[in-house]
């Protein structure tokens, strides 16, 4: 098969644009299937990440300094078909929608063209090769979407042959909130590669800790609970990897609660992992998390992780007790006492150690591909139930919304009549529940 990513900008760095480059290779080693990855943007010469050389790098807008599409008129015009209240708004011009029309419309042979963003989505289902598999992937939870940008998207959602999370608790709340009959909801995990360093052997005095420094994700409560921790085994060092806007504010914060020297802000490292072999513990205090790149990549390097249960991701990939710990949200002291009862307990955590090694092989490249191509068949064999599932949908909605006309102007009408047009979204609905798996 020839599958088509749609990626916002493969020559940046970002959590969506490594895991869509480890998919895509995944797909072409393991699978065997023709890929190409879409540019919607190109502001450099070369990709950050390495680019498997058997994928075919496809950018659309040129958007560096005086290059030929900056000079276009249409560049320096609003975009009119991505959604305006998606976050990279900003982003997209009116060359943007003429250059995706155009290569979705004329240009794409794929078998299956797979989105990476909401916006790209609305694209992807307004404009996508109807003979394609057309599925759109949310790498951010449906609750860090507003609820006018959802309504938005639940009106092109449905035109999607499948609606990929990375989390089963995300595929749950958007079958229950944004209900897509027709439309396959389900979730499959982002790949983690293997390391090739060597897995931490846990006696290092180091507690690390990765990701973008702003607000959700909590350092401001790592520090604090480390603060706890540090008046206890002094001897043990935090260090932050990462860089953001709360970098400032987190320098002072290290300063106000007498830690320096012994947490550290390192700034951003890639890759991660031989730091993290590097320590014995790593920790998230996020707030919410839509994965958890983080987490298994820690559990890569044999590193127990204590995380907090933040939604969605976490518990899903930490077993507690097991390969790592869990703790509540926005709780400091929680976080001190599971770091506190680790830093103490070697042969746990070395159990911990072997045991996270073990479950991060769930993040393998083979059977991520093995979920794509079943989900791919079940697609193609559930397409005729899936479009008559459509169709009826759109029926129902019709005489829902003309009975609901009738029921306001003819005189008469009782409370049991005018609750039957509820009623009948409400059974609809039901149906349409069981109607999204293929």
């Amino acid at each position: 098969m020839k599958i088509a990513f749609l990626l916002h900008n493969a020559y940046a760095v970002g959590g969506t644009v490594r895991t869509t480059l480890n998919l895509a290779a995944a797909l072409a080693e393991h699978g065997g299937h023709e890929v190409e990855v879409v540019s919607m943007s190109r502001h450099r010469e070369s990709p950050r990440f390495p680019i498997d050389p058997r994928i075919k790098l496809v950018p659309l807008v040129d958007t560096r300094a005086g290059g030929e599409d900056s000079r276009h008129p249409a560049y320096v015009q609003p975009a009119q078909d991505f959604p305006a209240l998606e976050k990279r708004y900003k982003q997209y011009a009116l060359l943007h929608d003429q250059r995706v029309r155009e290569y979705l419309e004329e240009r794409c042979d794929g078998d299956v063209v797979i989105g990476t963003r909401p916006g790209i989505n609305v694209y992807l289902a307004r404009w996508g090769p109807r003979r394609a598999l057309r599925i759109g992937q949310e790498h951010l939870r449906h609750d860090a979407h507003s609820k006018k940008l959802r309504a938005v998207l639940h009106r092109h959602y449905r035109s999607l042959d499948a609606l990929v999370t990375m989390t089963e608790a995300d595929a749950r709340v958007y079958r229950e909130r944004m209900p897509l009959p027709g439309t396959c909801v389900l979730s499959v995990p982002n790949i983690v590669p293997p390391t090739s360093v060597t897995p931490s052997d846990g006696t290092s005095k180091i507690v690390a800790a990765a990701g973008r420094l702003v607000p959700g994700k909590r350092y401001d409560l790592l520090l604090e609970a480390f603060a706890a921790v540090s008046a206890q085994e002094p001897d043990w060092e935090l260090r932050i990897y990462g860089a953001g806007v709360e970098e400032h504010r987190l320098r002072a914060l290290i300063a106000g609660l007498g830690l320096r020297g012994r947490a550290r802000l390192m700034g951003q490292v890639a890759p991660v992992e031989p730091e993290f072999a590097r320590a014995s513990l790593v920790v998230s205090a996020s707030g919410a998390e839509s994965f958890g790149m983080t987490l298994v990549e820690a559990m890569r390097c044999g590193v127990p992780v204590i995380s907090t249960d933040a939604p969605l991701g976490p518990a899903e990939i930490i077993t507690d007790g097991a390969d790592g710990r869990l703790v509540p949200v926005g709780d400091a002291r929680s976080l001190a006492a599971a770091m506190l009862d680790l830093i103490g307990d070697e042969a746990g955590r070395k159990a911990m150690s072997a045991a996270a090694l073990d479950s991060a092989h769930r993040y393998d490249p083979e059977p991520v591909v093995a979920r794509y191509e079943e989900l791919f068949r079940a697609l193609i064999t559930s397409r005729r139930r899936r479009a008559w599932r459509r169709f009826t949908d759109r029926v129902a909605n019709w005489a829902r919304r003309k009975l609901r006309s009738v029921s306001g102007v003819l005189p008469g009408r009782g409370a049991e009549s005018a609750h039957t047009p509820q009623d009948l979204g409400h059974a609809h609905s039901q149906g349409g529940m069981r109607a999204r798996l293929p």
